[in-house]
């Protein structure tokens, strides 16, 4: 299967820091290698009603639910850029994996079975200097890559806070070129870690 990338933009700031680090990492990505950018902010995801117990799931067949789940579904990678937002990904990010939970109950989709094997990253900025702050967005990445079945290629960090900040951190530059290059293990819980 030809690698297919699908950058799912979360922040509520256009061009931030996180989609221009994202955007830095994917111009490293050998021409072939296709790219999708989907900004959850240009055509927002309605919010999750979980009828896990309630009622049928039906595909949708339009509408920003229907193109999302389609360019998830056609990802080999999925690139979550979402900027630090109270130390775990933004509520637009989170939108996006709670509709994983449907997806995950529709009938012939085989949601978990589909995205096995295939790849989850991440790319956020955040203000602190102290990037353990960052470990509850991480965690959050990680595990649902290890629910899924997916490998996780980890999370490319940088710091800013006002746009354009995140240029100056030569050091998340300098990992940006080689970050989408690295193997990328299969996700495990932290209790499978050993």
């Amino acid at each position: 299967m030809t690698r297919r990338f699908l950058f799912v933009l979360g922040s509520a700031r256009a061009d931030g820091n996180t989609e221009l680090l994202a955007r830095r990492a994917a111009e490293q990505l050998p021409p072939e290698v296709e790219q999708q950018w989907i900004d959850l902010t240009a055509d927002p995801l309605p919010d999750f009603e979980d009828l896990r117990h309630d009622s049928d799931h039906v595909r949708p067949t339009e509408g920003p639910v229907a193109h999302v789940l389609d360019a998830t579904l056609a990802a080999t990678d999925v690139v979550i850029a979402s900027p630090l937002y109270w130390y775990s990904v933004s509520a637009h990010t989170k939108r996006y994996l709670d509709h994983w939970s449907g997806w995950l109950r529709t009938p012939g989709l085989d949601f978990k079975a589909t995205m096995a094997g295939r790849t989850l990253w991440g790319v956020t900025a955040l203000a602190h200097e102290e990037q353990e702050v960052a470990d509850p967005l991480i965690g959050t990445l990680n595990n649902s890559a290890a629910y899924m079945g997916m490998r996780f290629g980890g999370v490319l960090l940088g710091n800013g806070s006002k746009p354009g900040d995140v240029l100056r951190d030569t050091e998340a530059l300098a990992r940006a070129k080689t970050f989408f290059a690295q193997d990328a293990p299969l996700a495990r819980f932290p209790y499978e870690a050993a």
